[in-house]
């Protein structure tokens, strides 16, 4: 079972991880090649540890945040006018029930295996956080990740640059153990900003479609079954491509990506393409 908040091996490798990035970043490539006592080295100092402090705080939000909860009063509301969809069960149609939370399930809730417990908009279970990635963690999970990735780019052109300008000296002035250092930190670099890129442009996939990991790999069957019987399936919280954004990054445009504001809602509901004009729904 995932105690949420709780310090586990793979948090401690995150952080270690990161640490040791930093410290090879700036005290070995930027102070060996540029100095932090010059403009250029200061300036890259300074804007690596905004990134780095960025990706961290947001990557903590997410370990140690709820991801939201059912409340225990939840009961959903057949006839209810701003709630035209209620998602139902494969077999036998009835509104959606978790057997082992004994309540009713919201739209778009699923139970984790893991955390033993639903989760309001489940993504998934992320072993890397120890927690969940749902309705109220969602955003600082993908701005964590986006951070992340640019300050792993920015390392490595700094890494290259380092190289680079220290091969073309007679005399590197890099010794031995800063080299081995190097040598780790590049190691590292290339297979982590790889894999959070991949990550972060499957997120952004999600995210411009309104959908989750889970509701991806549900819709693939849906459309399977729609195509079969020649309909035509439309994933039916796609809003357009706007208003995906505003309801995962929030509605000020300047605030996307701080960790300032979360989705729009309780997480219980949720607004349809069947709630807006057909001009709407196409842009």
């Amino acid at each position: 079972m995932s105690r949420q908040g709780y310090i586990t091996l793979p948090i401690f490798v995150v952080l270690a991880t990161v640490a040791f990035l930093y410290y090879s970043t700036v005290f070995l490539v930027i102070d060996e090649w540029m100095g932090l006592r010059t403009a250029a080295g200061l300036g890259n100092a300074v804007v690596f540890t905004f990134l780095t402090l960025m990706a961290v705080g947001n990557y903590c939000i997410a370990v140690f945040r709820d991801p939201g909860r059912v409340p225990p009063s939840f009961m959903p509301d057949v006839e209810e006018a701003e709630n035209p969809i209620h998602e139902i069960k494969r077999k036998g149609g009835d509104l959606r029930f978790c057997q082992k939370c004994s309540h009713y399930k919201p739209p778009r809730t699923h139970h984790c295996r893991v955390c033993k417990r639903c989760v309001l908009r489940m993504d998934h279970h992320c072993v890397w956080i120890n927690n969940c990635v749902g309705h109220e963690n969602y955003k600082v999970f993908i701005i964590f990740v986006l951070y992340g990735v640019i300050a792993c780019i920015h390392s490595m052109v700094l890494f290259v640059g380092n190289f680079i300008h220290d091969a073309q000296k007679d005399q590197p002035q890099s010794s031995y153990s800063n080299k081995t250092t190097c040598i780790i930190g590049g190691a590292l670099l290339f297979p982590l900003t790889l894999a959070l890129s991949v990550l972060l442009g499957w997120q952004i996939y999600l995210i411009l479609q309104n959908k989750t990991t889970i509701e991806y790999h549900e819709g693939v069957r849906a459309m399977w079954l729609e195509e079969k019987v020649g309909n035509m399936y439309r994933h039916p919280y796609d809003l357009g491509v706007y208003e995906n954004l505003v309801s995962v990054l929030g509605p000020n445009i300047f605030c996307w990506l701080c960790p300032v504001s979360k989705f729009k809602g309780s997480g219980l509901r949720f607004p349809t393409a069947f709630d807006l004009p057909i001009s709407t729904t196409l842009t």
